[in-house]
C-alpha cells in the first residue's frame, strides 16, 4: 500500500522542479508528513511541563531550569535561519531524514545528562535540529497541484499545531508516573522509527536551485525586499502568534486566581480544547483554494481577536473561557495556513528561503507576545492579558485594512 503513493508522489516531484504539478497528492502521503510534524514538533515542548521535575534532579531551582527551554527556543531559531534554506539546494527527503538522525541523538543526550551544563547544550541541539517540520511544510507545497495547495498545507499545519498542543499534556502524563527522562527515551525511539518511515515514504527530491550556502543565506534579505506578500503574511503572522503567546503564556496564572484556584495540570489540559479549533482551521485551507486567499487572513484576524474579546468578558467562567480557546486556536491556525499559501505561490524555488524569512518574524511576534503577556499580568491581570491580545490583533487589521486601500486605489 505505501509503495502506490511513494511512486505516486516521486512522479509528482519528478514531473516539476519549479513548476507547479497538476494532479492530486495521496492523502496518505498529505497524513504521513502531518503526523510528521506533529510528532517532530513536539520535542521542542515536552521541557516545559517538566522543569519543575528536572530541577529538582540537578538540585536546581526551576527558575533557573527555564534557561533550558530558553536555549531550546534559540536553538530552533537558529535552524531556522542555518538549515531550513539549504532545503532549497539539497534534497529535502535526505536532509529530514538526517535531522531525525540529530534529534534522536540530542534526546538521548537529554536523557543522559549528568549535568545542567550537558543538559542546555544537549537543549540547544535538539531546537537547532528540531526544525524538520520546517522543512517538510515547503515539500508539501512543493508536490501538492495548486488547485489543493490551501488544504495541503492546512491538513500539515493542523498536524503541527496539535503536536505542539499536545505535547505539554502527553509529557505531563508520563513525567508524573515514569519521570522526566522516560519522556526523552520515548521521544528518540519514536524518532528512530518516524526517521525509517519517511526515508521510504518521502519521494526523491530534485534540486530547485544552484546557489552555494552564502548565497542562499544572502538571498533572505533580498526576498525581505521584493517581496511585498512575504512582507506582509511576515507582520500578520507575527502579530497573531504574538497574541497567540501572550494567553498561553499566562494561562496558568489567570487559573491559579479566584474563580479557579487550578493546578498547573488543569493549564496542560487546554491543550486538548484548543485541538478543536486546530483540527476545524484545515477547512481554512479549502477555503483559501476556493476563494481569494488573502481573504481567508483577513477572516482569521476576525477570529482571533473576536476569541481575545469573548475572553475578555467571559473568561472567568468555564463556559466562556473554553469557547474563547477554541477560536483562539481556530484563528492562529487559520492565519498561518493563509500565510503559508500565500507566500509559497510567490516562488516555487525559493519556498524553502520563503518559510525561513516567515518562520522567523513569527518566533520575533512569539516572543514579544510572550514578553508583553507577563507585563500586561503583572500590570494589570487578566485584563491586561487580554488588552494585550486584542492591540496586537487591531494592528494586524489595520495594516491589512490599509493594504487592502492600496491595493483598490492601485487597481482603480
Amino acid at each position: 500500500m505505501g509503495n502506490e503513493f511513494v511512486q505516486q508522489a516521486s512522479s509528482v516531484e519528478a514531473s516539476s522542479t519549479v513548476q507547479d504539478v497538476a494532479t492530486p497528492l495521496d492523502r496518505r502521503l498529505v497524513w504521513t508528513m502531518a503526523v510528521a510534524c506533529a510528532l517532530s514538533i513536539a520535542n521542542l515542548y515536552y521541557v516545559q511541563p517538566l522543569l519543575a521535575d528536572m530541577g529538582q534532579s540537578f538540585h536546581t531551582s526551576a527558575d533557573q531550569m527555564g534557561v533550558v527551554a530558553t536555549l531550546m527556543q534559540l536553538g530552533f531559531a537558529t535552524g531556522l535561519l542555518l538549515v531550513v534554506p539549504l532545503g532549497d539546494r539539497y534534497n529535502r527527503r535526505t536532509l529530514i531524514v538526517g535531522m531525525l538522525g540529530v534529534v534522536t541523538l540530542a534526546l538521548i543526550l537529554v536523557a543522559l545528562a549528568p549535568t545542567v551544563t550537558v543538559l542546555v547544550v544537549a537543549g540547544f541541539v535538539l531546537g537547532f535540529a528540531t526544525v524538520v517540520p520546517q522543512i517538510i511544510v515547503p515539500l508539501a507545497a512543493s508536490l501538492a497541484a495548486p488547485f489543493e495547495r490551501g488544504r495541503v498545507v492546512g491538513t500539515v499545519m493542523s498536524g503541527l499545531l496539535i503536536g505542539i498542543l499536545l505535547a505539554r499534556t502527553v509529557s505531563g502524563i508520563i513525567g508524573a508516573y515514569l519521570g522526566w527522562q522516560a519522556v526523552y527515551w520515548g521521544a528518540a525511539g519514536i524518532m528512530i522509527v518516524l526517521a525509517l518511515v519517511l526515508r521510504f515514504l518521502l519521494p526523491e527530491d530534485r534540486q530547485r536551485s544552484t546557489m552555494g550556502y552564502g548565497q542562499l543565506l544572502r538571498s533572505l534579505g533580498s526576498l525581505i525586499r521584493t517581496e511585498p506578500v512575504l512582507r506582509e503574511a511576515g507582520i500578520f503572522g507575527a502579530l497573531v502568534l504574538g497574541a497567540f503567546s501572550a494567553f498561553w503564556v499566562t494561562l496558568t496564572f489567570f487559573l491559579q486566581t479566584p474563580p479557579y484556584h487550578y493546578g498547573s495540570e488543569v493549564a496542560g489540559l487546554f491543550g486538548l480544547v484548543g485541538v478543536a479549533g486546530a483540527l476545524a482551521a484545515s477547512g481554512v485551507g479549502r477555503f483559501a483554494d476556493r476563494f481569494n486567499v488573502r481573504y481567508a487572513t483577513g477572516i482569521a484576524l476576525l477570529i482571533e481577536l473576536c476569541s481575545f474579546l469573548c475572553m475578555w468578558l467571559t473568561g472567568y467562567w468555564l463556559w466562556g473561557l473554553i469557547p474563547g480557546v477554541i477560536l483562539l486556536d481556530l484563528g492562529t491556525q487559520a492565519a498561518h495556513v493563509s500565510n503559508q499559501t500565500r507566500i509559497y505561490s510567490l516562488n516555487p524555488a525559493a519556498r524553502n528561503r520563503l518559510n525561513t524569512v516567515y518562520m522567523m518574524a513569527i518566533f520575533i511576534g512569539g516572543s514579544l507576545g510572550s514578553f508583553l503577556g507577563t507585563w500586561g499580568w503583572s500590570l494589570a491581570g487578566w485584563n491586561g492579558v487580554c488588552g494585550v491580545g486584542v492591540i496586537m490583533l487591531v494592528a494586524a487589521l489595520v495594516v491589512y485594512a490599509i493594504n487592502s486601500k492600496r491595493a483598490w486605489v492601485k487597481q482603480a
